[in-house]
């Protein structure tokens, strides 16, 4: 990692590498990413079927596009889309997370390309891929700006970059941080900051100057009736994700 070009925020990455063997343990630090992953995989696999004109139906849906995995943690989502036959680079700041995907990768029988590295050390080196996906990491960099630029960058002409992350309102103050931290204690106090968190119409703003075109805003929604969630229409007011193409 070059430190002279990084939004990697230091503080975060060390978080999560203090996490980093608990990835796969559907009962552990990871739990609500877990919960929420079959509902993030459903938007994601829509979207990526529509803009390409793919039938999910079919044997490896995804065969011939490039996708990165940018934050890839333990390989959560880079493991499902390599099973759909997208060629997958899993990229990520925290050295410790890279092992711990590569081991599960490998005792899935999947060939993913993990790599402890940046997205701006990536974009340097000219790396270009059909899809990005950019899944809870823009509220932990230093510079949020400056890192959708360099995943805009790594966009092929026509790519698609699905980007996921949290509201700043009080409602998402009380379900992320009293919520999720200190009640239900599914995440370490202290895993997110409430100030970083961004506003959908903030992200978008983040989205158009990088000159990307936002194409769809979805909100995913927690019901702790049913204990389990679902994509929204309209509700953006806490967790929430975007999808945008490059002209």
């Amino acid at each position: 990692m070059q430190a002279a070009q990084t939004t990697v925020d230091p503080t975060e990455v060390a978080k999560f590498e203090a996490m980093a063997a608990e990835w796969w343990d559907v009962n552990g630090k990871f739990k609500p990413l877990h919960m929420l992953n079959p509902c993030r995989l459903d938007y994601i696999t829509s979207q990526i079927a529509l803009e390409f004109d793919r039938d999910l139906t079919g044997p490896e849906p995804f065969k011939g596009l490039r996708l990165l995995d940018i934050g890839c943690g333990g390989g959560l989502l880079s493991e499902p889309m390599a099973r759909l036959g997208a060629e997958v680079v899993g990229a990520d700041a925290a050295a410790g997370n890279i092992p711990v995907a590569q081991v599960h990768a490998k005792q899935q029988g999947l060939e993913i390309d993990y790599r402890n590295v940046t997205a701006e050390a990536l974009a340097e080196a000219g790396e270009q891929f059909d899809v990005v996906l950019n899944m809870e990491v823009v509220e932990h960099v230093a510079d949020p700006q400056a890192y959708i630029d360099a995943c805009a960058a790594l966009l092929k002409p026509g790519g698609l970059m699905i980007c996921s992350t949290i509201n700043r309102n009080p409602k998402s103050f009380m379900m992320a941080i009293v919520g999720a931290e200190h009640v239900m204690r599914w995440l370490p106090k202290g895993t997110h900051d409430w100030n970083k968190f961004i506003t959908p119409d903030e992200l978008y703003g983040l989205i158009e100057t990088a000159g990307l075109l936002p194409v769809d805003r979805k909100g995913f929604v927690f019901n702790p009736i049913s204990w389990s969630w679902s994509i929204s229409d309209r509700d953006l007011s806490v967790n929430y994700v975007t999808a945008s193409t490059k002209p």
